[in-house]
């Protein structure tokens, strides 16, 4: 048996905490990429385009992640086309994020004054200009705060990815408890890693909160 000392399992795992980052990084820029291009064609396109997007916000939303990450990594497999776990698990997650940032996003949209809308047209602004220069500045505003705030169920979901084999916090937790057979102490320092990664993130979801209702009031 390997003999694990506190300071081994804790720059194992600060090394495995990379991977949770970089992950959660492309999940959450990958995701407001496409979040931003579907909320765009949900505001913009006729209703067949809204009834699509809604079908995918609803699919994505539906279903467990856990599910996701098992066709993302073994569905496309059975196509043919072999994917990497570290792929499968970054596109995944990038779809999922999507499917709920392009709804927080949608709620923030609508939350802007209809008369900001018509001002817009008064002025004989093309929709596109109206979005650009009018609602999407104030919208933006508004989705800072809930925005910021799922980046730590983001964070949080890539522990999954360790069901596909994507060595993670999470996944090298579990390796080097059972190399060291101390599973309290191992996965006791996991949630530490993960606390202070998702509780700034936290707190400054909550700051950005307060400071908009500041605004508002």
């Amino acid at each position: 048996m390997i003999e694990f000392t506190l300071w081994d399992i804790l720059r194992n795992l600060a090394l495995a905490l990379r991977w949770t980052v970089a992950l959660s990084l492309i999940a959450f820029i990958g995701g407001g990429l496409v979040g931003a291009t579907l909320l765009c064609l949900r505001i913009g396109l006729g209703r067949k385009t809204q009834r699509v997007i809604g079908a995918y916000v609803g699919i994505f939303q539906g279903t467990p992640l856990l599910m996701q990450l098992f066709l993302a990594y073994f569905g496309v497999s059975l196509l043919g086309i072999d994917v990497s776990a570290w792929t499968a698990a970054s596109l995944a997650l990038t779809l999922y994020t999507s499917a709920y940032l392009v709804e927080i996003w949608r709620g923030c949209v609508e939350a802007v004054p209809r008369g900001q809308w018509e001002a817009a047209r008064s002025l004989a602004m093309s929709f596109g200009e109206q979005l650009r220069h009018v609602i999407l500045p104030q919208a933006a505003r508004l989705a800072i705060a809930p925005t910021v705030g799922f980046l730590v169920q983001v964070i949080k979901g890539t522990a999954l990815a360790s069901v596909i084999g994507f060595v993670e916090l999470t996944k090298a937790g579990g390796m080097i408890a059972n190399a060291s057979f101390k599973p309290f102490l191992v996965f006791g320092c996991v949630a530490l890693f993960y606390f202070v990664l998702c509780f700034p993130v936290s707190l400054a979801a909550q700051h950005l909160e307060r400071k908009q209702h500041g605004r508002t009031a």
